[in-house]
């Protein structure tokens, strides 16, 4: 279960005009419990307009900085993002949870990773960058980098300083879709520039880990055409901004009501619900306080598992083919579809 923690901001960043990053204040105390993985996440939460808000974002600093400091970017209509980057300040308090996630770096000697990022898919994958640069001394990074403008690149100071201090182990490479920069590609991450760079600017080297993080288009091409290019599905990691909704499993979710039981914290409640509202839905407004973080089935906080009964869900990024057959779901994507079911959260 995800537990959360009441903290000060110590220091809050303008990265862009609509993006900002944010230091948190960690007591010693706790320090040990938000040790971390490059590439892990926490989750924010607050009241606005008097709701709850939760939502995840990516840790960027290292595990060895002893820093936890993430970036938001302002999204249209987004409530948490928009207030993030308009209000929120040095000495604000915020709840925030210990670091999870699977999007995990695992460094090792003489590797060569390859990263494709777009917009603030960038935040995990900085962490990556550097924590590779200052730990395994006898590894490579290459990075490619998609923006609209210079402008709107989190982290450009950044990178471009990490370039000229590693320029023998770090590659950078921008891309940007609105404007003309001298020397970088003009577009988007698509297969040809994926084919640009590991067919020919990189033929001669060999990749051992791709990690993938923006849009789902754009990961589900990159993707395939690293796999085109002899590297293995096993070692392409990804993190997603969203996901589509699978539309037969949609067609699975069916106007009726289900007997739902739910063990959580080692206690067991029953209630009615819905087939058409998803079991995370169903589970808060009856007052049980489940882990929940994204609501878009992109991150693993509510993962729970079928015990009895069975559920369809709607959207699914992280749990693997093993996961789902041993009874796994997302509880925000889940609905179920037989009249009694049961959902264990502790189990996980």
């Amino acid at each position: 279960m995800a537990t959360f923690h009441k903290v000060n901001i110590q220091e809050i960043k303008h990265e862009t005009a609509n993006a900002v990053s944010v230091v948190f204040e960690i007591p010693e105390n706790l320090k040990s419990a938000f040790h971390f993985t490059a590439g892990q996440y926490i989750t924010l939460q607050t009241q606005i307009n008097g709701e709850e808000i939760r939502r995840a974002y990516s840790i960027c600093s290292t595990p060895n900085s002893g820093e936890i400091r993430v970036a938001i970017k302002a999204v249209e209509n987004g409530t948490f993002s928009v207030f993030a980057t308009t209000h929120l300040k040095a000495g604000d308090v915020l709840e925030i949870s210990e670091p999870e996630g699977r999007f995990l770096l695992n460094t090792a000697a003489n590797k060569n990773y390859i990263a494709f990022a777009a917009g603030s898919g960038i935040t995990p994958i900085l962490s990556m960058v550097k924590t590779v640069l200052e730990t395994a001394p006898t590894s490579n990074f290459t990075l490619v980098y998609g923006n609209k403008t210079v402008a709107d690149t989190i982290f450009y100071d950044e990178l471009n300083a990490l370039k000229e201090s590693f320029s023998n182990r770090f590659k950078l490479h921008y891309i940007f879709s609105r404007e003309e920069v001298k020397n970088q590609l003009r577009g988007r991450i698509d297969k040809s520039v994926t084919n640009y760079f590991v067919k020919n600017r990189y033929k001669e080297t060999s990749f051992d880990a791709a990690f993938l993080c923006g849009p789902e288009e754009m990961i589900h091409e990159v993707s395939k055409t690293l796999e085109n290019n002899n590297i293995s599905k096993e070692n392409i990691y990804f993190e997603l901004f969203t996901t589509s909704e699978d539309k037969e499993a949609l067609s699975e979710v069916k106007e009726g009501t289900t007997e739902i039981t739910v063990l959580l914290d080692d206690e067991e409640t029953t209630f009615t619900m819905q087939q058409t509202d998803d079991i995370l839905a169903a589970s808060l407004r009856n007052n049980l306080d489940a882990p929940y973080s994204c609501q878009g089935g992109v991150c693993s906080s509510c993962m729970c598992k079928v015990t009895e009964g069975k559920a369809v869900m709607v959207k699914n990024s992280i749990l693997t083919d093993g996961e789902i057959e041993e009874g796994f779901i997302l509880a925000c994507q889940a609905h179920p579809t037989t009249a009694k079911i049961t959902i264990d959260f502790d189990d996980v």
